[in-house]
């Protein structure tokens, strides 16, 4: 009898998932697989460093000036990236079992309609603050550069990069990264309140400030970048995951990143975060201080942009619908029931 309860025991012992410090029950541990992401994501960027340092400093170029970028750079640089992100994210997908796409890209109902008014917002409230720059003369208008088969090739190059840096910025902080830092501080929260009913919420919207705000930071590497640049794309970072966390998807974030930006690059020709597009449709220049004007920045370095972010927020708590249960559970481990019966109706 005693021998025959030891063998039940080392048999049912053996078919326990492990746990330990690198392992747990549902395979490698949230932030073990959070390192291994930001380790493959940040390998080019500390062999650029390295060839940099190797470099005569005194031959690199100065990035501390207003400049151009031409839709061609621009484009092949977002793109590639953008194919980087993905091909990380694919990694750990396979590592995790799941779906790439799950990380943000999920099917959800009226898919394109989503996209297109986010696109339509992000159009709209961009000639909102152009228009109260204008009219509160920190904003002056130069002329129309482009004309006719010009303005229309030009318009459509930079909405192809556009679409570009709506989708990379996105599927980089509030994709993958978003959806395994929430993990990691829903696990903590549970861990030091495990009787906590709200783990999930604190650990989405403590990752979503870090990376919000990290996300900003980035921004100060770019020239002519001002503090309230820095503000307000941290704010702007807060507010797609706000919709991130009502949807459960990216779709709604993607349109109005790609239109906010093409309409202040191409159509009114603003400088952005320092940086002005080549072939742009009109040509303006900042009066005044530049924390009302925006100064090198360009629109987003003004004390105006908060506002209308604001109004853009209250927008998206009205009219974005609330189509997860678990943010966790849809974008990490299954489809929440109405993604899942609008994906069948749709097959």
């Amino acid at each position: 009898m005693l021998g025959s309860a030891t063998s039940d025991t080392s048999t049912s012992g053996s078919n326990l998932p492990p746990n330990n410090l690198f392992v747990g029950p549902s395979g490698l541990r949230p932030f073990w697989r959070l390192l291994l992401y930001l380790a493959i994501l940040l390998a080019p960027v500390l062999l650029f460093v390295v060839a940099g340092q190797l470099a005569d400093n005194k031959d690199l170029p100065n990035t501390t000036a207003l400049h151009e970028i031409s839709p061609l750079i621009a484009g092949i640089n977002e793109w590639l990236q953008l194919g980087y992100v993905f091909l990380a994210t694919w990694i750990m997908s396979r590592i995790e079992g799941r779906n790439v796409f799950s990380y943000g890209f999920s099917r959800v109902p009226r898919l394109l309609r989503w996209v297109l008014f986010g696109a339509l917002l992000g159009l709209v409230f961009q000639s909102l603050l152009i228009g109260i720059l204008w009219k509160t003369h920190h904003l002056a208008f130069d002329g129309v550069l482009l004309h006719g088969l010009s303005a229309m090739r030009y318009g459509l190059e930079w909405a192809i990069v556009f679409v570009g840096v709506g989708f990379f910025e996105e599927f980089l902080f509030r994709g993958y990264l978003q959806f395994n830092l929430t993990e990691c501080m829903a696990a903590l929260v549970r861990y030091l309140s495990p009787t906590n009913k709200h783990a999930e919420a604190i650990g989405f919207w403590s990752a979503a400030a870090l990376i919000s705000f990290g996300f900003g930071l980035t921004h100060s590497f770019n020239p002519g970048e001002s503090s309230i640049g820095l503000l307000c794309a941290g704010c702007a970072g807060l507010m797609f995951a706000f919709s991130l966390w009502r949807t459960g998807s990216l779709w709604w974030a993607i349109g109005l990143h790609t239109a906010w930006d093409w309409a202040q690059s191409f159509l009114f020709g603003v400088a952005d975060s320092g940086s002005i597009s080549a072939h742009r449709l009109l040509s303006t220049h900042p009066v005044g201080p530049a924390w009302l004007s925006g100064g090198a920045t360009g629109p987003e370095g003004s004390i105006f942009v908060l506002p209308v972010m604001a109004v853009l927020l209250i927008i998206a708590a009205v009219t974005l619908p609330r189509t997860r249960t678990s943010f966790l559970g849809h974008s990490l481990h299954e489809e929440t029931p109405l993604v899942h019966e609008v994906n069948s109706a749709e097959g």
